[in-house]
C-alpha cells in the first residue's frame, strides 16, 4: 500500500507483487491528526505493507548558504532541487545581519551549508557556520562544505542539530550530490516531519519513508529506464499542477551527454512556489502577463479560485476554466525548467510528456490542454516528438517509493501502465 499524504489530499494506491494495481483510494488530510485521513485510505483499501511519503504541511523548505554562487551555493542549490526540497532562500558568501534575517524570513525547515572544495578556502564556510551558531539558527543544518574545515565548523555550531556529510563540491569542476541529498532526507524524516504539528503521537513519523517530491522523482526516473529499451527513447518529462505549487520533472539518465563538469543532476526537478490552482493562482496570471502567455479572461477567475482554497467546480464552465488555469500554469512551469537545465534534454529532446495533478486525472477531454503546450511558441520545438499523457491513476509517487523499498520490478510494471 503506497501512501501519498498531502497537504490537501491523501491518496493510496494498492499494488500487488507483480506490480498490478488492486485499488486506489483518497481522502481529504486530516491535520492536526493526518493519521485519520491515512486510517480512512487504508480501510477503503485493506491490507498491505504501507510505504508512505508526504509533503503535508508544505513539504519540506530549504535554505542553501555557501560561499559563491556560480559555484557553491549554485551547487548546493541543485543538490536541494534533487532531493525533493523546495528551496526558499539562497545566498552566498559571508553573511551578515542582512542576510541572517533574510535567511529567518524564508523560514526554512532545514538550512544546507555549504562552501569550500576539500582542502581549499575554509574561511567563508567557517564564517557563516559561526553566524548560524552564534545566533542560534533552530533548524537543523546539513553541513556540506570543505571536508578539511568540517570538524571546526561542527564546533562552532555546537548546541545546534547538525548532520554533516560529503562535501558537494569535493574538487573544481566535480559536484557530488548524493550524501548531501541522502542527509537532507534524513534531516526530513528525523526531525523536520515532527514538528510540523500534523500528528499528536509518533505513528505517522514512523510510516513515512520520505518527501513526496523524492517519491516522485524516483517514479520518473524509473518510467525513463522502462522506456530506455527503445534506441529512440528521449528524456521524459512530468509536470504537476498543484494548489500551491507546479512541480516539473525530467529524466534524462539514460542519455549520454558528455558533460565532465559541474552540471546538474541527470534526473532533475524544480518547484515554482508562485504558480499553483487555488493558494497561488494569482501568479498564473501575474506571471502569464510577464511571459506574454495568453490569460485573457483569467483575472477573475484565479482572484476566486486564490480567495478559496477548497473550491471545487460545480459546473462544466468552471472546470474549463481550472483547465485553462492549469494549462497556463504547466506552460509557464515547463518553460522555467527548460531555462534551468538550458534547454538541454538530451539528444532526442522530449519524447514522452506526463500531465498530473487532479485537474487532469478528472478531465475527460484534454484536446485543448494538448493544444495549448503544442502551440507555445517556447515549447513548440521541445515537445514536437513528445507524446502526452496523462498520470490517471497517480503512479509516479507509488513506484517511486517501491524502487525506494527494494521493489524495482514492481516499480517498473507500475509505471508501464502510465498512458495505457
Amino acid at each position: 500500500m503506497c501512501l501519498d499524504v498531502g497537504s490537501t489530499w491523501t491518496k493510496g494506491a494498492l499494488v500487488s507483487a507483480t506490480g498490478e494495481l488492486l485499488g486506489t483510494a483518497q481522502h481529504r488530510t486530516t491535520p492536526p491528526e493526518v493519521m485519520d485521513g491515512v486510517d480512512a485510505v487504508r480501510a477503503a483499501l485493506g491490507e498491505g505493507q504501507v510505504l508512505a511519503c508526504s509533503s503535508a504541511g508544505g513539504g519540506l523548505r530549504l535554505a542553501v548558504v555557501g560561499q559563491e554562487r556560480l559555484v557553491s551555493a549554485e551547487a548546493g542549490h541543485r543538490v536541494a532541487l534533487s532531493a525533493g526540497a523546495k528551496v526558499v532562500h539562497v545566498s552566498s558568501g559571508e553573511m551578515d545581519g542582512a542576510g541572517l534575517r533574510a535567511l529567518r524570513a524564508a523560514r526554512p525547515d532545514v538550512v544546507l551549508l555549504v562552501g569550500g572544495t576539500d582542502g581549499g578556502d575554509e574561511r567563508v564556510l567557517l564564517h557563516n557556520a559561526r553566524r548560524l551558531g552564534v545566533n542560534r539558527v533552530k533548524v537543523p543544518i546539513v553541513l556540506a562544505g570543505n571536508a578539511s574545515a568540517r570538524d571546526a565548523a561542527l564546533g562552532l555550531l555546537q548546541g545546534r542539530v547538525v548532520v554533516p556529510t560529503a562535501n558537494v563540491l569535493p574538487d573544481v569542476g566535480e559536484l557530488a550530490p548524493g550524501p548531501a541529498r541522502a542527509a537532507i532526507r534524513s534531516v526530513f524524516l528525523d526531525h523536520v516531519i515532527g514538528g510540523k504539528g500534523l500528528s499528536r503521537g509518533s505513528r505517522f513519523r514512523r510510516v513515512v519513508r520520505t518527501v513526496t517530491p523524492d517519491a516522485v522523482l524516483a517514479g520518473v526516473t524509473r518510467l525513463a529506464g522502462v522506456r530506455a529499451s527503445d534506441s529512440s527513447a528521449g528524456a521524459v518529462v512530468v509536470v504537476d499542477v498543484g494548489g500551491a505549487t507546479t512541480d516539473v520533472y525530467s529524466a534524462v539518465s539514460t542519455v549520454d551527454s558528455g558533460a565532465r563538469t559541474v552540471a546538474l543532476p541527470a534526473d532533475r526537478r524544480t518547484v515554482e512556489g508562485d504558480i499553483g490552482m487555488r493558494w497561488s493562482a494569482r501568479g498564473v496570471v501575474a506571471e502569464g502577463v510577464v511571459e506574454r502567455v495568453p490569460v485573457e479572461g483569467l483575472e477573475s477567475v484565479a482572484a476566486h479560485r486564490s480567495s478559496c482554497v477548497d473550491f471545487v467546480p460545480g459546473s462544466p464552465g468552471e472546470f474549463e476554466e481550472d483547465l485553462r488555469l492549469a494549462s497556463v500554469a504547466a506552460v509557464l512551469a515547463l518553460r522555467r525548467h527548460l531555462r534551468l537545465v538550458d534547454g538541454d534534454l538530451g539528444p532526442h529532446g522530449a519524447t514522452l510528456l506526463v500531465l498530473s495533478g487532479g485537474v487532469f486525472r478528472h478531465a475527460s477531454d484534454l484536446s485543448s490542454v494538448h493544444g495549448f503546450l503544442r502551440d507555445d511558441p517556447v515549447l513548440r520545438p521541445v515537445l514536437k516528438k513528445a507524446e502526452i499523457v496523462v498520470d490517471r491513476d497517480y503512479l509516479l509517487a507509488p513506484a517511486g517509493l517501491l524502487a525506494d523499498a527494494g521493489h524495482g520490478g514492481v516499480a517498473d510494471a507500475l509505471v508501464g501502465r502510465i498512458g495505457r
